[in-house]
């Protein structure tokens, strides 16, 4: 149950816009960084955990973007070290001469995990002291971890992937920060079992720090980055979860 990738997970549709931030290095990591035009609060910070395709992508940075219009210093962490899943991937029937499981096995959490640490050591370093993090599809992978050592503040995923009912236990058990989970109707990698499970086991003010999950109809995996915007009930969900994402690092961060 939620626990593996999907197809949907290598699809969508890349959005228009020109992108504002800036690539630094932090803990000499790449990163994609977004930083407040306006005076902004320097010791906190939003880690954005991207999906499969990266820091690279266009939509990426320009969620990135839109959090530091919001006031947050928001590091998009390239965790996949320059080799995403490729955007043309996106182009229908591209992804038959792209070889998906090789990609995967070179970027798992092992993979991963340490380049995160060294960015997030590198902010503590510069003043950092309260950390949310938001992490859609593959980047809910590493967002449960670092909340789960309660290394965040807040936390939000966004049609998470590789999440277990077990997983969401271990979270209620050792985590101290609140949860918000953006789920939709049509998802195979947290289906409806799963966003059930989750209600469970947080609902009804049983998690201290503060749940919430919000439920996007008409939407599938993948639609806070990848969504069609001519859809109007998937441009409400990718428009809606942004909101809601904002408003839980205001109320938490």
């Amino acid at each position: 149950m939620g626990s593996s990738f999907c197809d949907d997970c290598f699809k969508g549709v890349i959005h228009e816009g020109e992108s504002k931030g800036a690539w630094e290095s932090i803990g000499s990591l790449n990163c994609y960084v977004g930083t407040p035009s306006k005076n902004y609060d320097q010791s906190r910070a939003i880690l954005y955990l991207p999906d499969a395709f990266g820091m690279q992508l266009i939509n990426n940075q320009l969620i990135v973007d839109s959090f530091a219009d919001n006031g947050f210093l928001t590091i998009g962490v390239d965790y996949f070290d320059g080799d995403p899943f490729p955007e043309n991937a996106l182009d229908p029937g591209s992804q038959i001469t792209f070889d998906r499981d090789a990609w995967i096995a070179k970027h798992g959490y092992d993979q991963s995990r340490p380049l995160i640490d060294k960015v997030y050591e590198a902010l503590k370093e510069k003043g950092v002291a309260r950390f949310g993090a938001v992490g859609y599809c593959y980047g809910a992978i590493i967002t449960f971890p670092l909340a789960i050592e309660n290394k965040l503040n807040a936390a939000v995923v966004s049609h998470p992937s590789r999440i277990t009912p077990e997983r969401l236990q271990e979270y209620f058990n050792s985590s101290k920060a609140p949860l918000l989970i953006n789920s939709c109707e049509f998802d195979n990698a947290f289906p409806p079992e799963v966003c059930e499970k989750s209600d469970e086991i947080f609902g009804e003010d049983r998690f201290g720090p503060g749940y919430k999950r919000v439920h996007w109809e008409g939407c599938k995996h993948g639609f806070a980055v990848r969504g069609d915007m001519s859809d109007p009930k998937v441009k409400a969900g990718k428009d809606g979860a942004f909101k809601e994402t904002v408003e839980w690092f205001l109320k938490y961060m």
